[in-house]
This record gives C-alpha cells, structure tokens and sequence, in this order.
C-alpha cells in the first residue's frame, strides 16, 4: 500500500512541474534577450554602416533578416516545444543565441552580419514561445497572473531598455569593440541563463503532443515571407519588380494557409495553427489589439532614433537617454499591472491608449516647438506619459491573450501570439519608418516627424476603440 501511494505521488509530482522564483526569473531574462536585440541595432546602424562599408538596404537587412526569421519560425518553435519538451527546446535555442551573436559580433563583413542575424532570429524563435508555454505549463491562480504580467512588463521594457543600451555600448566603444558589443554583450549574458535553467527549469512538455504540420509550416513561412521582405527591403531597393509580385502573392498563401489549415482542423489532424484556437475571444480580440500597438510602438522607436540622431545632431547615447523616462515609467506602472487588472477589467487598456495618446501629442508639440533642439528635457513629459499608457496596455494584452488557453496547447499558443507580435514589430519599422524616410525629402525632418507621429496616434485611438470589445473580466 505505502509502495502504491508513493508512486502516486511521485507521478503527480511529475506532472505538475512548478515554476519557482528563480526559474521565472531565467524565463524573463531569456524573453529579454530577443526584443533587446531587435530594437539594440536601432541607434548602432549608422556605425554599423560606416565600418562595414555597407549601403542602405544591407543595413535594412541587418534589422529585417533577423525580424522575418524570428517571425516565421516562432510558431514551429512553440510546436517543436510542445512535441519534444520546453526545457530542451529552451536550452538549445538559448544556447544557439548564445553562439549566433557572437557570430554578429565576429562579423568580417556586412553579408555575413546577415547571415549571422537571421540565424540569431531563427535560434530566438526556438527558444522564446517556451518561455510562456512554461509560464502558462508550471503556474496556476495568482502566481500565473503575476508572472504573466512580468512577462509583459519584461517585453516592454526591453524594447525600450534595447534601444538605450545600443547607443550607450556604442559609444562607449569597450576594448574597441564599436558597435560588435550591442551582440557580445550577449554572450555572458547566456551563459548565466544556461547554468541557471539547467537547475531551475523544469521540464513541461503537451499531454499530447501533437506532430509537426509540414504543409501549414511552409504555407504560413511563405505568407510571412511575402509581406514582410518586401515591406522591409522595397524603399531600399527602390521597389524592384519582386517586391510587388511578393506582395501580390501574400494574399494567396494567406488564403491557401487558412484552407489547409481549416481542412486538417475538420479532419481531426493537428495543424500548425488550429482554427479552434481562435473560439477564445480573449484570444481573437487580444491579437487583434496587438496589430497597431506593436506597429505603433516600434515604428516610433525606429523613427525617433533616426530623428534625433540624424534631425537633431544627439549622438547615440544621448539619443538612448532620451526614451529613459519612457522606460522608468513603464516598469512601474506595469507592476501595478494585475491590481488594475483586477479592479477595473480590460478598461485597464482603453485608459492606456488614452494615455498613451496623450504622450505622443505631447512628444509632437514638443517636436513643433522645439526642433531641432530635442533634448532629453524637451521629451521628458511626452516620453514618460507615453510609457505608462504603453505598460497598461502591453503587459495586460499579453494576459489577456493567454488567459484562456489549455497548458497542453500553451507552446502553440505563445507561439501564435509572439508571431503577432513580432510580425507587427517588423511592420511597425516597414511602415512608419517608410513613411518617415519618404517625407523627409519633400517635408524636412521636423514635419517628416509630426506627421508619421500624428499617423501613430491614429493607430492608438483605433487600439482603445478596439479594447471596448474585450471581455470584461480576465481569467
């Protein structure tokens, strides 16, 4: 009988793994690295470029190629960690980061640098949708919802922290390193992960796997694939025949995605994407909020290091230390996250457009007013209002979205969502960095600004009028 019960309890145990304090802590820092070095290269393009002797639309590929490769193999890579567990796929994507950057910072020349960021982006989507698989796997109750919270508060703030410590190891230039140690810097970084998750991390893997969906992989690559490269690479290149053709073809392999996709849901298979997935209106609604967040939010950091840097003559410290306030503020308010959240429902996010409208109204006058003489004191009251809108409304949505998600489906799941959302990141720097760098010609900087700017606050009101169809209530 003892013998009996014992066994019980071990298997129990074994299927219930339990995140604790410092294995949350390797999960958030491991969700850091990858939005660190999208955004870090922002303010390091000029050097990069000047070192490399590399041109325009080599440089936007150093920022692209890492960005669509993230983006299109995020999903397999939460379907590989449901399959073959989370913690492998967690310490052999990490550790692929690890080597990868430093591959970025060894870089002989520019083709190589991009060749090493894609890489670095396809080894940051094996290792990223295991972090929330993991969170939603090995937590439960309240302890779910804090750490979910910090997840977002993590991806916020390193969005913000990437672009401040990019102009900040630039030009402090260490052991004359240059611009190589936006990515060397992440190597100690990693190993301090490893040895951490080899002891912390526990092992969560779906109670029933579900094999790779083959046809849905390659048909959803493909989709990604022709609308992101050509919105990245078309003003660069001038717009040669192949982008629009690639654009062309992005409604078709969305549409024969969906087709596939919806037949193998029908046919009790296992696609990569399961239609039913989105029966969660917290799921579909959370997702369609993350579209013009995402877009907005990077596509104001891409424009805002180019307009200080290159508009208002600020080095690239300078130039990172201006969005300090934004970055404060949103640590704080995003811990207040869960409180808010439990107050006031999903009405946490309308206030957070509205607040964050406020801040780019604000940043706008300041840029009318004051250019070209943007300072850090100038920016202060726009950046830190557009913070905490910003921390009301990410950390809450990436709650949202997951809140109703089974565990055996959570690496798809997280999967689907950081696709969204690094999708939107990608488009956020295709579409308002286009935008901006097509009006300064004809406009100057100064009107280039306000205008892609006044186009972002068009994006915020249709996130707060689209936060009113939310479910109330979060699980």
């Amino acid at each position: 009988m003892t013998e009996t019960v014992t066994t019980t309890a071990v298997r129990t145990r074994a299927q219930s793994p339990v995140l604790s304090g410092p294995g949350l802590f390797t999960v958030l820092l491991a969700a850091a690295l990858p939005l660190v070095d999208f955004f870090i290269v922002n303010v390091a393009l000029p050097t990069i470029g000047a070192d490399l002797a590399a041109g325009e639309a080599v440089l936007e590929l150093v920022v692209a190629g890492y960005g669509v490769a993230y983006a299109v193999l995020l999903v397999l890579g939460g379907r590989l960690g449901d399959l073959f567990g989370r913690r492998r796929l967690f310490l052999g994507g990490m550790a692929a980061f690890g080597l990868t950057s430093l591959a970025c910072g060894l870089a002989p020349g520019a083709w190589s640098l991009v060749a090493a960021r894609v890489a670095q982006g396809a080894s940051a989507a094996a290792m990223l949708p295991q972090v929330l698989a993991t969170i939603q796997a090995a937590t439960s109750g309240g302890r779910r919802a804090r750490a979910m919270s910090l997840y977002g508060a993590t991806a916020g703030l390193s969005m913000v922290a990437g672009q401040i410590l990019g102009g900040v190891l630039v030009a402090a230039d260490i052991a004359g390193s240059g611009w190589r140690s936006i990515f060397l810097v992440n190597v100690p970084v990693v190993l301090l992960g490893l040895v951490l998750a080899v002891r912390f991390v526990p092992e969560t893997r779906s109670q029933r796997p579900e094999p790779v969906d083959g046809p849905g992989t390659v048909l959803l690559a493909v989709s990604l694939l022709t609308l992101l490269a050509p919105l990245t690479e078309g003003r660069a290149t001038g717009w040669p025949l192949w982008t629009w053709l690639s654009l062309a073809a992005f409604p078709i392999a969305a549409a024969a995605f969906y087709a596939v996709e919806r037949r193998a849901d029908r046919r009790g298979r296992t696609p990569l994407v399961p239609p039913s997935l989105f029966a969660h209106a917290s799921l579909r609604r959370g997702l369609v909020l993350m579209l013009p967040f995402s877009i907005g939010f990077s596509g104001f950091m891409f424009v805002i290091a180019l307009a200080l840097q290159q508009g208002a003559g600020l080095g690239p410290v300078r130039a990172g230390l201006a969005l300090v306030p934004m970055a404060v503020v949103f640590l704080f308010v995003s811990l207040a996250g869960p409180r808010l959240i439990a107050r006031f429902g999903t009405r946490a996010v309308t206030a957070g457009a509205a607040v964050q409208g406020v801040g780019v109204l604000l940043i706008v006058l300041a840029a009318w007013r004051d250019w070209p003489h943007l300072d850090f004191g100038s920016l202060l009251p726009g950046a830190a209002v557009a913070g905490a809108g910003q921390a009301l409304q990410l950390p809450n949505l990436m709650r949202i979205v997951m809140s109703e998600m089974p565990p055996d489906r959570a690496g798809v799941g997280s999967g689907v969502m950081v696709t969204t959302q690094q999708s939107a990141l990608a488009l956020g720097v295709a579409t308002l960095g286009t935008l901006f760098l097509t009006l300064v010609p004809h406009q100057g900087m100064r009107d280039a600004l306000v205008i892609t700017l006044l186009v972002q606050l068009a994006g915020i009101v249709l996130t707060g009028l689209l936060s009113l169809r939310l479910p109330r209530t979060v699980g």
